[in-house]
């Protein structure tokens, strides 16, 4: 199978395939890779489903898509991946909060979020890539992280062969846990900068820096190249299918759905790509009905969804579920290249990087009504659903989860729709405990190990190990430079 660019200039006659693909992380011009075709998965397919383990599923699925990789040592990198010991809740489990509702646990992992879903396969995918592709190059990985993805891309990553990964993530955009995370991270080939900015600062500098060719001339004096592990590139992408049907398989081991039966699927959006994975998983023949993204107070895709207008050109906040503090969601991309195809959707992104805003003509916008709603939740009513999850289901959420649990109940509320829906719960509570604990209504204390202990004993619920063991770890990493000293930064970070 071969790769084409939302830009129009990778045609499938270019011969691009998925080790390409991935390996590249951004199409050269500038667009994003999606395969040629969509392959389907039929009714006799999902319940095949049923009875495989989640690495077996995972290497079943992303097979369909990684067509030249070896499926044999695609099964044994997704068991590696998928492990016990790295997945001790389980890879992706559910859990029924109502009759209608059931939670996906994503964030089990690592770093107890939901990029470890992918980020835990990706570095064997991108390892993989350099060896079928002859590279002779290593590839240095440059990710712009708005907290989660950061921290899981680190992990990944870490004393992979042949490759090094820079994070840069916004100095006062991401938790105090997330930030402990990242900037006390191991490995000898990783790197942690923070960025005067918000996290659209981070990452229109990555952009930028992948689509300047000087800086690919000089990296390549030093045996580089550039790749990405945000979800721009398709390698993020191919994994985070694999929940959605991993999800609908183990509602039909619960007698919970029949094959083919409806559902509906939630997610807490900021970059569109965890919500556009469920999308081509719908694509490729799961029954999802709807979509209902679901933001925070920068509702920017709520405003998209309900007028038809991208609008970036709005107050920016900084908000507790700092993964979705985001204005420009890339993975918007690959969706406005689906519905409406190339020129149209090059003409929106330089409208976009123009003036700040783009719209959609009437005929595609309507289209894009019948599948996706457009829901956001501001803080206090993030802080009331945490509170009211707890006390009504003894379920605790993290700020993320808990905007994702209020938009779909206002949904089911406004239209009265009461389709098995999946809500996607992208982070363990515990990497935000302060603001869980004051959503609870207890005082938190400023520290944040003091307040982990807090909420353990505020809830009798067991804190993650990869939290807890953080306690005790120094920094390692502590540099803060401005947006643009990005690139020069980026070409001094790791000396031949």
């Amino acid at each position: 199978m071969n790769y084409i660019s939302t830009r129009g200039k990778i045609q499938p006659s270019d011969g691009v395939q998925s080790a390409d693909a991935i390996k590249q992380g951004l199409a050269p011009d500038g667009g994003l890779f999606l395969p040629e075709t969509i392959p389907q998965i039929g009714k006799y397919d999902l319940v095949k489903l049923t009875g495989m383990s989640y690495a077996q599923r995972a290497a079943f699925l992303m097979g369909k898509f990684l067509t030249d990789y070896d499926p044999a040592q695609l099964l044994a990198d997704c068991t590696a991946a998928y492990h016990q010991a790295s997945f001790p809740g389980g890879a992706a489990p559910l859990y029924p909060l109502n009759d209608t509702c059931e939670i996906l646990e994503l964030w089990h992992g690592p770093t107890c979020a939901f990029k470890d879903m992918a980020l835990q396969i990706m570095p064997r995918l991108l390892s993989r890539a350099l060896q079928m592709t002859g590279e002779t190059k290593d590839a240095l990985i440059l990710v712009a992280t708005s907290g989660d993805t950061g921290k899981a891309a680190l992990e990944g990553y870490r004393d992979i062969d042949r490759i090094q990964i820079l994070v840069f993530y916004p100095v006062n955009g991401v938790s105090r846990m997330q930030k402990q995370q990242m900037i006390t991270q191991g490995g000898d080939n990783v790197r942690v900068c923070a960025i005067n900015g918000n996290f659209d600062d981070a990452q229109n500098g990555v952009k930028a820096i992948f689509s300047d060719p000087n800086s690919a001339v000089e990296l390549a004096k030093n045996n580089k190249f550039f790749s990405s592990a945000n979800s721009i590139n398709f390698g993020r992408l191919a994994p985070q299918i694999v929940y959605y049907f991993s999800a609908y398989a183990d509602l039909m081991s619960q007698n919970k759905l029949q094959p083919g039966d409806p559902i509906n699927v939630c997610v807490p959006t900021g970059n569109f790509g965890n919500i556009f994975a469920a999308y081509i998983a719908k694509m490729m023949g799961l029954p999802i009905a709807k979509f209902i993204c679901a933001s925070n107070q920068n509702n920017i895709l709520t405003d998209f969804f309900r007028t038809g207008v991208y609008d970036r050109n709005r107050p920016f906040h900084t908000t507790m579920s700092p993964s979705m503090d985001i204005l420009i969601s890339s993975n918007l991309e690959r969706y406005l290249f689906v519905k409406g195809g190339a020129a149209r959707t090059s003409q929106y992104m330089r409208d976009l990087k123009e003036t700040g805003k783009y719209t959609v003509d009437p005929a595609l916008f309507a289209e894009i009504q019948q599948e996706f709603f457009g829901y956001y939740c501001d803080e206090t009513h993030t802080r009331d659903t945490i509170r009211r999850t707890w006390e009504e289901h003894k379920y605790l959420i993290d700020p993320h989860t808990a905007v994702a649990v209020n938009c779909a109940e206002q949904y089911i509320e406004q239209t009265g729709d009461h389709t098995k829906t999946v809500i996607a719960s992208t982070a363990s509570p515990y990497k935000f405990p302060a603001n869980v604990l004051s959503s609870l209504g207890k005082t938190a204390p400023q520290d944040e190990f003091e307040a982990l202990d807090m909420l353990h004993a505020a809830t009798g619920t067991p804190i993650p190990l990869p939290l807890s063991s953080l306690r005790d770890k120094a920094p390692r990493f502590e540099d803060v430079i401005t947006p643009n000293e990005m690139l020069q930064y980026t070409l001094s970070a790791f000396p031949s």
